[in-house]
């Protein structure tokens, strides 16, 4: 009993930790092209993971929903040859396809993205 409990509070918590914060919610028209940009969607796991682990970092960046935004949506299949494969980030204006709590860290401080050698690493 105590075991599902905490389990359903965890889950809360999850889901409550990765709804749009509205001081970082945009639209991909109105991002901040030298900065860094989150597209996601609701409901994707990877998404949730990258979120929370840079929600507790002093990184700025906003967050745009590909599902209510079509420019978005199309800026992702740009990008992610066709697909919209979320996260996708940006930093200064270099997109990143699912890219780690790491690479986007260190392109952030670098102004870059990491080579494509770093891409499969994984925390």
């Amino acid at each position: 009993m105590v075991s599902t409990i905490l389990l359903a509070v965890a889950c809360l918590l999850l889901i409550v930790m990765n709804l749009p914060r509205r001081d970082r919610v945009t639209s991909h028209r109105e991002a901040d092209r030298e900065g860094v940009v989150l597209y996601w969607r609701p409901g994707c796991p990877y998404c949730m993971k990258l979120r929370t682990r840079l929600r507790f970092t002093r990184l700025r960046y906003s967050e745009v929903d590909i599902w209510k935004d079509p420019d978005a949506a199309a800026f992702v299949r740009s990008v992610a040859d066709g697909n919209e494969t979320v996260p996708t980030v940006t930093v200064a204006g270099k997109a990143m396809v699912n890219p780690s709590v790491r690479q986007v860290l260190a392109a952030a401080g670098a102004g870059s993205p990491p080579s494509p050698s770093d891409a499969g690493e994984r925390p």
